[in-house]
């Protein structure tokens, strides 16, 4: 079975737990690791022959457009991960269509095609802000994977169906794909990546995806490049914060590297084709996809 790999891409000073420590009006005076975390994941997924959809920050791909570039020569997928990573309730619905289409006029500067994908930053597609969905579907957007089937104190909505399913809205529908979620005592348990992915053993994910394939569903896992740098500068901040951020980053290669050896992995868009969620892309358009 394909399952569907994403890395959500942004610095290392633009995440929500290290957001007290940098102004957003001094991000360009901070340098910049990208490069780091970037050529680790291009060469992993290229040594084993797979793809993954990778979600721009507009902001990234203005000052990166090389990246941008480097990921759609591999014949991986880009999307929309909003322009500078503020939470859909910080931006609101009045503002939710210009923050879109300035990233995609960043993305297409870079030589992407239309998105057709979103992530919201820190999945806070969540009941309180589901008016996005409308607007995703207003802008042409196929598929989304902001949507948490989890109980968290920042996102979450635990009762949304863990696998592919479908949002009607009155602008068109949108395919939700959310992050794999395992399923025990009564509840969705995060186990989809990140920080989950660097905090669990290995073997946790191992047999989550494993179960999935058994029940016929594929799953859905995301990573970030500062999660493959594990030498970034250590930033000032409460216990918790550095705790949620460091933990096991010199893991975080080896542990993708041995999945990629043990599953297959593709595009977001390559799998929701695969499983009829999406219609295949009409001949020389762009794509990305598992080989």
């Amino acid at each position: 079975m394909l399952h569907a790999l994403s890395f959500d891409v942004e610095e290392y000073f633009q995440v929500a737990n290290l957001r007290h420590a940098f102004r957003r009006e001094d991000w360009d005076a901070v340098p910049s690791r990208l490069a780091v975390g970037m050529e680790r994941i291009l060469g992993a997924l290229d040594r084993h022959g797979a793809h993954a959809t990778f979600f721009f920050l507009g902001w990234i791909a203005e000052r990166h457009p090389d990246w941008v570039r480097r990921c759609l020569d591999a014949g991986h997928e880009v999307a929309s991960h909003g322009y500078e990573h503020e939470f859909l309730w910080d931006i609101g619905e009045e503002h939710l269509e210009q923050d879109l289409a300035r990233t995609e006029q960043a993305l297409a500067a870079a030589g992407a095609p239309r998105p057709e994908g979103f992530r919201a930053s820190t999945f806070t597609l969540t009941e309180r802000t589901w008016w996005a969905f409308e607007m995703l579907a207003k802008r042409g957007y196929r598929y989304d994977s902001s949507v948490h089937p989890v109980a968290h104190p920042v996102y979450g909505v635990p009762g949304f169906e863990p696998g592919i399913s479908t949002v009607e809205t009155p602008a068109g529908a949108v395919v939700e794909f959310p992050v794999a979620t395992w399923r025990a005592l009564g509840r969705n348990w995060p186990v989809g990546g990140g920080g989950y992915f660097r905090l669990f053993p290995l073997a946790l994910t191992r047999r989550a995806l494993r179960r999935l394939e058994r029940e016929g569903r594929p799953g859905g896992l995301y990573l970030h490049p500062w999660e493959f740098d594990p030498e970034q500068p250590r930033v000032p901040a409460p216990a918790s914060a550095r705790f949620r951020h460091r933990v096991n980053l010199s893991r975080t290669l080896p542990r993708l590297e041995r999945l990629l050896g043990e599953f297959r992995f593709g595009s977001y868009r390559e799998v929701l084709v695969e499983q009829g969620a999406l219609e295949p892309r009409e001949p020389g358009r762009a794509s990305g996809g598992a080989r």
